[in-house]
This record gives C-alpha cells, sequence and structure tokens, in this order.
C-alpha cells in the first residue's frame, strides 16, 4: 500500500503514520463501511479511508482545513466524486450522517455532544485519538458513560536520528487512543481491553 503524500501543509500537525496504522487496525474498515471523521485537517486520516471504506465524510469546520484536506486527497490520487468522499465545511456534531458505521474524532471540540450522536445513529465503531492527558481522562469517562468504551491505548512513537555516529531517539507527543462503539463491552476497559 502506498504511504499517504502530503504535500499541502493545514498549520496543524497530521495524525502521525505509525497512530494511523494503529488507528486503521481498530477501525477496520472495509467496502461496506460508511466511514465518518470529524476534523479532518490534512486529510491523511480521510485518505488511508478512501482507499478501504465504501464511503467516507470527512467535517472540517475550518474551510482552510478543508481545502488542505482536498488538495491532499487529489496529491494522493484521490478523486473526491469517483471515490464517493464528501468534504463538508461544518462543526460536528452537525453534518455527520445517520448512516456511519466508523468514527474517527482526531479533536477534542465537541466531543461529548458527537458521542451523543454516534449513540444516537449506532456507530458501530468509534475511535478517539487525544494527546492531553487531561482530556483523555474527561474522554475516557464520557466514553464509559454512554457505554461506548471498549479499550483505551497509550502509545508512544520515536524516530531515530543520527547523533555522533550513533542512532538516538526523537519522541512523538504520546497519543492515548480511545476505542469503542454502540456495542462494546461494558467491562472491557476494566481490564484494560485485554483479550
Amino acid at each position: 500500500m502506498a504511504q499517504v503524500s502530503l504535500p499541502h501543509d493545514a498549520k496543524a500537525g497530521p495524525t502521525k503514520p505509525e497512530v494511523r496504522a494503529v488507528l486503521l487496525a481498530k477501525l477496520d474498515l472495509d467496502p461496506a463501511d460508511h466511514f465518518a471523521e470529524v476534523g479532518s485537517c490534512t486529510g491523511a486520516v480521510t485518505a488511508e479511508a478512501a482507499r478501504r471504506a465504501g464511503r467516507v465524510t470527512a467535517l472540517e469546520r475550518k474551510p482552510d482545513r478543508l481545502e488542505t484536506t482536498r488538495k491532499n486527497l487529489a496529491a494522493n490520487g484521490i478523486d473526491v466524486a469517483d471515490a464517493d468522499v464528501t468534504l463538508r465545511a461544518t462543526e460536528a456534531p452537525e453534518g455527520l450522517p445517520d448512516d456511519a458505521d466508523t468514527l474517527f474524532l482526531g479533536g477534542s471540540r465537541n466531543y461529548e455532544a458527537v458521542l451523543d450522536r454516534a449513540v444516537e445513529t449506532g456507530v458501530d465503531r468509534i475511535v478517539m485519538n487525544v494527546s492531553r492527558l487531561e482530556v483523555a481522562g474527561a474522554a475516557t469517562e464520557a466514553f464509559r458513560e454512554r457505554g461506548l468504551l471498549e479499550e483505551v491505548v497509550q502509545f508512544q512513537v520515536s524516530h531515530g536520528y543520527e547523533l555522533a555516529g550513533a542512532t538516538s531517539f526523537d519522541s512523538e507527543n504520546p497519543v492515548y487512543m480511545l476505542v469503542g462503539g454502540v456495542d462494546a463491552a461494558p467491562d472491557a476497559a476494566a481490564d484494560g481491553g485485554r483479550r
């Protein structure tokens, strides 16, 4: 599978490739899925989803970032019309489709209202990435209160670089990934999501 190219900048970092790999594994997208994304930003996740899901709806509240999404999709050979990708300049939960099977929250703005909408419309699989500890704790409780929480994953990615003829590492910020859906096992998170 080709890597996602992001030649256009959105003045915000994309979801890193290693994080996207875990995200995509958790979402388990297939051609029958309608994938919805809140906060498309650079379009990195949108592009990955467009290669796997049958339909994609990406929401971005900032018009300039939505245009960056559009440009980066084109740079990856994804024609919005041909790929059944809908880009919406709106703030969630408005604009979310009623028939989404999977949902990715790339930002934490209005996440409780988005989760309420996901419960209302019966979204099967939900993943939310969070980089701030306090938000991760509050979002975990919001998932749990709605019966959505399956597991919480925390991971750290570091990239090697040459330092004095040897390899050292620069680390990225840790990412907390909340995973669940309307049919989440009620106590799965209590055992750390281990199965």
